[in-house]
């Protein structure tokens, strides 16, 4: 975040108060604050619990510890064996501000719903803050302590922490200057999963009006395949897949596990698509918990009440592929085996060839995953639920620059430091393909001002939806546009394709 000036104010929660930090820029940030006890010995596995209280007041300068995981992000905290306080929200409050409450923005970071913290630099809210906006982030259970399957207790427990931190914000945000009945739930990758999960969910009905999703990913596990994956993790632990005996395996221990599983994935997956990219978590389909596929629930008009503004980037597994996250395929018969693993039908192979005329193999396979995986389905979310009769916004990160190394790609993650305003934050260079210049830094303040917007207004600057049209904002420089998917051949190529949770592959058995 910016300088820090100085002890900020104190602030009342239901848990006692809370001081934060003041910085130059105006404004006052409280990090750190729990939402809920720690999820470890009794409560190890089971939904979250209420917080204790504390007396005095308690110190928020600091983010609090993240969920165990063994990520090293740039600027973010690590976990270490023995931090159990990992359920906590960070608030960012304007120091200035006139009228009623703010608007909220409460915002689920990201990470294969397997690492990640709030704590990372690009996810700093004082630029939204200044924008008018009571920002606030959380952390959750990710990996096996929130999406594992442990039999007889809950599943989705990462989701059941997002819905506790909601309940947090409506009890105490007022005390921030913030409205509790004007709560916009946002997030990227995983978090945007997240989102749409919690639209779905009756246990979060109430608790948002309205929902911000980029990179949505169309990745849901059955009971079964959350159950196969927990017997490999089990077996790596040395334990039973058992309550008792993944009880018994520390976190590091499983953490540990995890890592080992993943690694084995591109010769044996659980799930056929794991062989080209190793992701051991995704919500489950339980039935409780998460009752269907946000797709559908979207479609039922569940939800319809909350405005959706959804994005994605034009080139999103490029990223992936930047970082080894992902498989290479580079020939015609291994793109039609990735095809028939993530199971869409060949003529999509077919299609992007005739669509991509002379590119590589490896750009028609990242562009076939990257729609499969966040494209397609992040589009059909905001579709479904206008035409269920609710309100729905598209966008998409189109910025490309040319750079001494070749240029940019709008590729996943890079058009979150956008939208935050944080450009600077340590990694973002990376994140963004290149240092900033002032188009990027007014493209930076566009979509600040439409998410502030939307989160004020519930209108982000540009036609919504219909169940007639498909208008899309493309995010670009020097200038924005306003396309139509009516014209699209990637979406003419995805019509009619269904998306389906992932079943266990032949060889899960092995």
């Amino acid at each position: 975040m910016g300088q820090t000036s100085g002890a900020g104010p104190d602030f009342r929660t239901t848990g006692g108060r809370v001081r934060g930090r003041r910085s130059v820029d105006g404004v006052v940030a409280v990090l750190g604050v729990p939402y809920a006890a720690p999820p470890f010995g009794p409560h190890r596995f089971r939904g979250p619990r209420p917080a204790p209280g504390w007396s005095g007041t308690r110190d928020g300068t600091d983010f609090g510890p993240v969920a165990p995981q063994s990520a090293r992000l740039p600027g973010a905290p690590v976990w270490r064996p023995g931090d159990e306080d990992v359920l906590t929200v960070n608030v960012w409050v304007p120091e200035e501000r006139e009228g009623g409450p703010l608007p909220v923005l409460f915002w689920i970071h990201g990470g294969a719903y397997t690492f990640g913290s709030s704590a990372q630099p690009d996810y700093d809210g004082s630029a939204l803050a200044r924008a008018g906006l009571v920002v606030v982030s959380c952390n959750y259970r990710t990996g096996f302590e929130g999406f594992g399957h442990v039999p007889g207790f809950p599943d989705n427990r990462g989701l059941l922490d997002q819905v506790a931190a909601l309940r947090w914000v409506r009890e105490n945000i007022a005390a921030f200057g913030g409205d509790p009945a004007a709560v916009t739930v946002a997030g990227h990758s995983s978090g945007a999963g997240s989102v749409a999960c919690l639209m779905a969910m009756e246990q979060a009905r109430g608790l948002f009006r309205g929902a911000i999703a980029h990179s949505v990913p169309s990745a849901f596990f059955t009971p079964a395949v959350a159950a196969a994956l927990t017997s490999r993790i089990a077996g790596g632990a040395g334990v039973a897949p058992t309550a008792e005996g993944l009880l018994s395996a520390s976190p590091g221990r499983l953490v540990a596990a995890c890592d080992e599983v993943a690694r084995q994935c591109a010769d044996d997956p659980a799930t056929a698509v794991q062989a080209y990219e190793p992701v051991l978590f995704q919500p489950v389909l339980d039935g409780e918990v998460l009752p269907v596929d946000p797709l559908r629930a979207l479609a039922t008009g569940a939800c319809r009440d909350v405005g959706l503004l959804v994005c994605h980037t034009l080139e999103e597994y490029w990223f992936l592929h930047e970082i080894a996250g992902v498989r290479e395929v580079t020939t015609e018969s291994g793109l039609l085996e990735f095809a028939a693993a993530l199971g869409v039908p060949a003529r999509l192979v077919a299609g992007y060839r005739a669509l991509r005329p002379g590119a590589p193999v490896l750009d028609r396979y990242l562009a076939l995953f990257g729609d499969a995986r966040f494209g397609e389905y992040s589009s059909r979310l905001a579709e479904h639920h206008a035409r269920a009769g609710g309100r729905a916004y598209l966008s998409r990160f189109a910025r490309r620059r040319r750079t001494p190394g070749g240029g940019t790609r709008p590729w996943h993650t890079a058009d979150v430091p956008f939208a935050f305003g944080n450009l600077d934050a340590d990694g973002a260079a990376f994140l963004i393909g290149a240092v900033p210049d002032d188009e990027d830094r007014a493209l930076s303040r566009r979509m600040l001002r439409a998410w502030a917007d939307f989160a004020a207004h519930g209108d982000p600057g540009w036609p919504a939806v219909t169940a007639e049209a498909t208008p899309v904002q493309a995010w670009a420089v020097p200038d924005d546009h306003l396309t139509d998917d009516a014209a699209s051949g990637v979406r003419a190529l995805w019509r009619g394709v269904p998306f389906e949770p992932y079943e266990t592959s032949p060889a899960a058995g092995r």
